[in-house]
């Protein structure tokens, strides 16, 4: 459970302010200092449940935060403002940490 609440922090990251950008064939950030990540005090609440699908066949739920928030935030974005968001982050698109 602890990797789908990490997961779902870096996919947030992800989903509003990393970004990789270069300048003179170097990418700008070059250490965490200058990566933009979630922090501690902007994280949400995250409750996992793990749901069993009755097919008795092994499996898991890995990796699944950081590829499941980033289209889940993106449509609650336009459910609640009717505007498609095709790039991230979101921060190019005037969203910011609450």
């Amino acid at each position: 459970m602890s990797s789908i609440e990490g997961g779902t922090a870096w996919g947030l990251s992800c989903a509003m302010t990393s970004e990789i950008t270069f300048a003179g064939g170097r990418a700008v950030q070059a250490n965490w200092n200058d990566y933009e990540v979630l922090r501690m005090p902007q994280m949400p609440l995250v409750d996992v449940h793990l749901v069993d699908s009755g097919t008795g066949a092994p499996g898991g739920v890995g990796e699944i935060g950081p590829v499941t928030v980033i289209p889940a935030l993106a449509n609650a974005l336009f459910a609640a403002t009717g505007q498609r968001i095709r790039s991230l982050p979101l921060a190019r698109h005037g969203y910011r940490w609450a």
